[in-house]
């Protein structure tokens, strides 16, 4: 492993951490610049019936900000890189846990996956140009009936 490699390996963790804080902070203009322009995401989620299949930047940012409104609070941990370089592009894979919660339905869903990503380095620096991932499990649960009580959300008025 050259050095450079090194640094690319540092900067796409950054870029994945950077994908999280973002999407849980509802920051979409950031949000935006960790995925290029022609990215293709693929999320496994069968929450909705069905995976989510987005072609393209403005497709991923539009159904994630639609979809991510009122006072919905988000946690999403990203954790075990392993990230291979081959130049100006790289290939990685994530184990990433998550907690949604929404208060306006008395729903928490909580869930793991692995994500496997592919990445271009351009003038912007390194972005995400494939990602997906599939799911080790999810799993939904009442928040009353579980006696879990929010006590702060960011998104609350």
């Amino acid at each position: 492993m050259e050095p450079a490699d090194l640094t690319a390996i540092a900067e796409i963790t950054q870029l994945k951490y950077r994908y999280g804080r973002c999407l849980d902070n509802r920051q979409w203009d950031e949000f935006a610049t960790t995925l290029s322009s022609t990215v293709k995401a693929r999320y496994g989620s069968v929450a909705q019936g069905r995976p989510l299949e987005f072609d393209g930047r403005e497709a991923v940012v539009e159904y994630l900000s639609s979809a991510m409104t009122g006072t919905m609070v988000t946690e999403h941990r990203f954790a075990q890189p392993e990230i291979t370089v081959d130049g100006n592009t790289a290939t990685g894979s994530w184990a990433m846990s998550d907690v949604v919660i929404i208060p306006d339905h008395d729903l928490m869903i909580t869930g793991s996956c692995y994500y496997s990503d592919k990445y271009e380095l351009g003038p912007d620096g390194w972005q995400i140009a494939e990602t997906g991932y599939y799911r080790m499990y999810e799993a939904t649960q009442p928040m009353k009936a579980g006696g879990f009580t929010l006590l702060s959300n960011r998104f609350a008025p």
